[in-house]
């Protein structure tokens, strides 16, 4: 029986080991090598864009020539002012695409001997950059839509007397939403919030190319699609799939975020249901690939993001 590819070697091309062995030095030079890979790690001023820079080594800071701006090699990114040394970032970015279900801030502290509040702002900030890799990008060919609803439980009274019915929305928290997913196959996922799922069909139109074929459940406000697409309906009471028509992909990618919540975070707010929604997406979507190309994807990402302006200063607001 043919070996599955996550089982394989070739799906293990990093690890923690590898990362604190080659020490401080090794990981300064990865990402030096990421920052500026059309220079082969050499600096380059990220203000006038001049190359002509020389170093600062007792601060690992590099001044211009041109316009004398000191700068170092996370300044303008998503680690900009970062207080964790390079190997301890490396680190956090390999254990972050290792967990396939997604990684608690808790669990992450404790990897990393740092407190809960330096691991919730780096993991965020990790997904920050990895959801701008699919910023603006538009779905073609064969795109399954769906939705999926998370948060607001409602915990019962202990007494069958004192229980109210849940179901009606005077009852309800107001902090329940639903995450819409529209994946190409054989291709990325896009994620939404909103409050219902029929909001999805104003996203498609702004997401997915009028060419494509579109695939959606028997819910009645997927009706409209057909007005846009050409679409085809699956009725779940029915059957899961009928030969090419299903919406499994999307149903395979709620599962993971489903299991993300459920079995890692435990409670998810909804103010940022998305950041979630987005990481189980880039996981779902680049499943394929190593842990060591994962790692560098990630690190890629986060190297040209620009400063994060909804986490920068977040514990001191």
């Amino acid at each position: 029986m043919a070996q599955h590819f996550l089982l394989s070697a070739q799906a293990r091309t990093l690890s923690l080991k590898s990362i604190y062995q080659g020490g401080e030095e090794k990981a300064y030079s990865t990402f030096r090598a990421i920052r500026w890979h059309e220079t082969n790690g050499e600096a380059v001023c990220p203000r006038c864009g001049c190359c002509d820079t020389y170093d600062i080594p007792t601060r690992r800071k590099f001044k211009c020539a041109a316009c004398h701006h000191q700068f170092s090699v996370t300044s303008g990114t998503i680690f900009a002012s970062r207080k964790m040394s390079f190997t301890d970032l490396l680190a956090a970015i390999c254990i972050f695409v290792n967990s396939a279900k997604g990684i608690s801030a808790l669990q992450l502290s404790r990897d990393l001997d740092c407190q809960y509040k330096t691991a919730f702002v780096l993991s965020h900030k990790l997904r920050e950059a990895m959801a701008a890799e699919i910023k603006g990008h538009t779905l073609d060919d064969e795109v399954e839509i769906d939705g999926a609803y998370f948060g607001g439980h409602i915990r019962p009274e202990n007494k069958k007397e004192d229980r109210k019915d849940r179901r009606l929305a005077r009852h309800q928290t107001g902090t329940r939403r639903v995450v819409i997913a529209m994946r190409e196959r054989k291709g990325r996922t896009l994620t939404f919030i909103g409050r219902s799922e029929a909001e999805g069909v104003d996203h498609a139109k702004h997401f997915v190319d009028r060419d494509a074929i579109m695939y959606a459940d028997e819910a009645s406000h997927w009706d409209a699609l057909h007005d846009g697409w050409k679409t085809y309906r699956i009725n779940h009471s029915e059957a899961y799939a009928i030969d090419h028509v299903s919406t499994n992909q999307a149903e395979s990618f709620f599962s993971r975020l489903r299991r993300m919540v459920r079995g890692q975070h435990h409670h998810v707010s909804a103010r940022y249901l998305y950041q979630y929604a987005g990481h189980a997406a880039w996981l779902e979507d680049h499943r394929r690939e190593s842990n060591g190309a994962l790692a560098g994807r990630a690190l890629g990402l986060a190297m040209a993001h620009p400063v994060s302006r909804e986490w920068k200063g977040y514990w001191q607001r």
